[in-house]
């Protein structure tokens, strides 16, 4: 398990990030001084050898979004970019291809592609999810999938999973490591999604059931819900 804490004063990040074993930068609401205490918080997380995941919520739907998570990539502080196929789109340069915070693309084999540029480029580990997730550092590349046929009618309907699961990975990166954390949060929060789907067929049940298998789920139920494969 994992206890997260949200911090968003300047004057309180080093004292919490001393405490934390990772930090999960969520871009999900910005204004100037917002964005001063993330850039605030990698720098501390630097120096503390503490590893940063982003999640760059609705890149490409605005420049300032955008703008933001590529200045925080470029800072190279930041060890793993989690975010839906039309957010890592835009930190390619695929500028205007997110919907709100939702993509509007769902492309696998573009995706695929777009995952390893990024990586690449920027020198850190992609969790990019859509009907097919993928997870690369640049060399390596993972897929990730669902054989339920629920899953991505109820998600399509469900806003913040995104966040849920950088949360997730941030859990799993400060034990297993980027490239070994990211792939294990994005396929427990599958599994999880999946198990969830089964039993809700409505927006708001699922974030009951989602929950209750957040508590339940173990490597087994992930073994027999997802499959792993190992593209290159």
């Amino acid at each position: 398990g994992a206890s997260p804490i949200m911090a968003h004063s300047p004057e309180e990040l080093y004292d919490i990030i001393s405490i934390a074993d990772a930090v999960v930068i969520n871009i999900g609401t910005l204004d100037d001084r917002w964005i001063y205490s993330m850039e605030k918080a990698a720098r501390i997380a630097t120096q503390l050898e503490k590893p940063v995941v982003l999640d760059p919520v609705g890149a490409g739907a605005t420049r300032l979004r955008t703008e933001t998570a590529v200045k925080l990539l470029e800072n190279r502080s930041v060890k793993v970019v989690k975010g839906n196929y039309g957010e890592l789109f835009a930190l390619a340069g695929e500028f205007g291809k997110t919907k709100g915070v939702d993509s509007a693309i769902k492309d696998p084999d573009m995706a695929k592609s777009i995952s390893l540029e990024v990586a690449r480029k920027h020198n850190v580990v992609v969790g990019m999810t859509g009907p097919i997730d993928f997870v690369t550092d640049g060399k390596e590349l993972y897929s990730i999938a669902s054989g339920g046929i629920n899953l991505e009618k109820v998600v399509d309907k469900v806003t913040g999973l995104g966040c849920i699961v950088s949360a997730i990975t941030g859990a799993f990166v400060a034990v297993e490591g980027p490239l070994r954390g990211t792939l294990a949060g994005i396929a427990t929060f599958k599994a999880v999604a999946e198990l969830a789907s089964e039993e809700a067929k409505t927006p708001g049940l699922f974030h009951v059931k989602l929950y209750d298998w957040l508590y339940m789920i173990d490597g087994n139920a992930v073994k027999e819900k997802v499959i792993v494969k190992k593209l290159l």
